[in-house]
């Protein structure tokens, strides 16, 4: 007898597990992410990101288009190639701000905010009404007694994650 319960038991794990995986592959590539890329897309290509901004900020560039690449390298199973991959992202950043929020009675600003905006065109050679061409926008504020120049570097890291997140969302996870 405890060997015909541990033989179904065995049985309906693996018919489980079974299940589990065929659901996963009916998906497309499923990440633990959330991301739902079609399951014929092997590639992506991410161009360069060209800062033109009114405000040039130096390294923008460079930080902006890695950390969108590396996003999709380390969160989906694609291979990284230089252009024309089956999910493709182009575009520029076009706008680099600093303006002062929370103006306080004696007309100064209690914070300044940090705005960064890119526009992103997304290309899916095997969906294509999951195309587009937008604007993402993210800022953060800091003291107003601070000097951007000593806050700079970690604020940008923060937008540059927010502004990714937006993007990655909004071509695979379809949010």
């Amino acid at each position: 007898m405890q060997y015909i319960h541990n033989f179904s038991t065995k049985v309906l794990c693996l018919f489980m597990v079974g299940f589990v995986l065929l659901m996963v592959q009916s998906c497309g590539v499923y990440s633990f992410t959330g991301a739902s890329i079609p399951p014929e897309a092997k590639t992506i290509s991410v161009q360069y990101f060209q800062n033109n901004a009114l405000l040039v900020e130096p390294l923008l560039s460079d930080e902006f288009t890695n950390a969108l690449r590396d996003r999709f390298m380390s969160q989906t199973s694609l291979n990284m190639i230089a252009q024309n991959g089956d999910l493709a992202f182009e575009g520029e950043i076009t706008d680099y701000a600093t303006t002062p929020v929370a103006i306080q009675s004696d007309q100064t600003a209690a914070l300044n905010r940090l705005t960064i905006t890119v526009n992103v065109r997304f290309t899916n050679k095997f969906n294509e009404s999951s195309n587009f061409e937008s604007k993402f926008t993210q800022y953060m504020e800091y003291p107003s007694e601070q000097d951007l120049n000593a806050v700079k570097s970690q604020l940008i890291t923060d937008i540059v994650a927010m502004l990714v997140d937006d993007i990655f969302n909004k071509s695979v996870v379809n949010w």
